[in-house]
C-alpha cells in the first residue's frame, strides 16, 4: 500500500514555520506499512489542493492531507476535498472527531472529511501534529479495507 501525504499550510509552504504534521503522519503510515511515496506541501488555496489530490490520486492509494480543516477564514482543505472526491465518507470524519472529544472539546471544531477519487482514499486530518496522528489512528484499521474495494476486491472473509 502507497500513500502521499499533504500538508495544507501557508506558513510551511512560505517557508516560515517548519512542517511537524507532515512527517508524524507520514511515520504513523510507515509504521502501519505504508510506503509514503511523498510528503508534499501547499498553501491554503482550494485549486492548489485539489491539484494536488488529482496529481497525486494517479500516484498513490491513499492520500493524508494534514491541515485545513478548521473554522478560520483560510481553510479550505474540506472544501478542496469534497471538489475532488466522487463519493465522501461521513463515517470517517465521525469517527475522528468522535476519538477526537476524548482528548479535547475542541475536536467537533474539525471539518475534516474523506473520500475516493478513482481507486484512491483521501482522508483529511489537523494540522495539529498530535492530532493528526489521533486522527489518523482513528480510522487506520479501516483503511486497507476501503483500499481492497477500490481495487475491486469485493469479496472477503466475513468479520470477527
Amino acid at each position: 500500500m502507497n500513500a502521499v501525504v499533504i500538508t495544507v499550510s501557508d506558513s510551511c509552504f512560505q517557508g516560515s514555520r517548519k512542517d511537524r504534521s507532515g512527517p508524524d503522519v507520514a511515520a504513523r503510515l510507515q509504521q502501519a506499512g505504508f510506503t509514503v511515496e511523498a510528503i508534499l506541501v501547499v498553501p491554503d488555496e482550494i485549486d492548489q489542493i485539489a491539484s494536488a489530490l488529482r496529481q497525486q490520486a494517479s500516484r498513490a492509494q491513499l492520500l493524508v492531507t494534514t491541515g485545513g480543516t478548521g473554522i478560520a477564514p483560510r481553510d479550505v482543505t474540506p472544501e478542496a476535498t469534497r471538489l475532488v472526491c466522487e463519493r465522501i465518507l461521513e463515517g470517517f470524519g465521525e469517527r475522528m472527531r468522535s476519538e477526537g472529544l476524548k482528548q479535547t472539546p475542541l475536536a467537533l471544531l474539525s471539518r475534516a472529511v474523506s473520500g475516493t477519487l478513482g481507486r484512491s482514499l483521501i482522508v483529511n486530518v489537523p494540522g495539529n501534529p498530535r492530532g493528526a496522528v489521533q486522527s489518523l489512528e482513528a480510522v487506520l484499521h479501516l483503511i486497507p479495507h476501503a483500499l481492497a474495494l477500490l481495487a475491486g476486491e469485493t469479496e472477503h472473509a466475513a468479520e470477527q
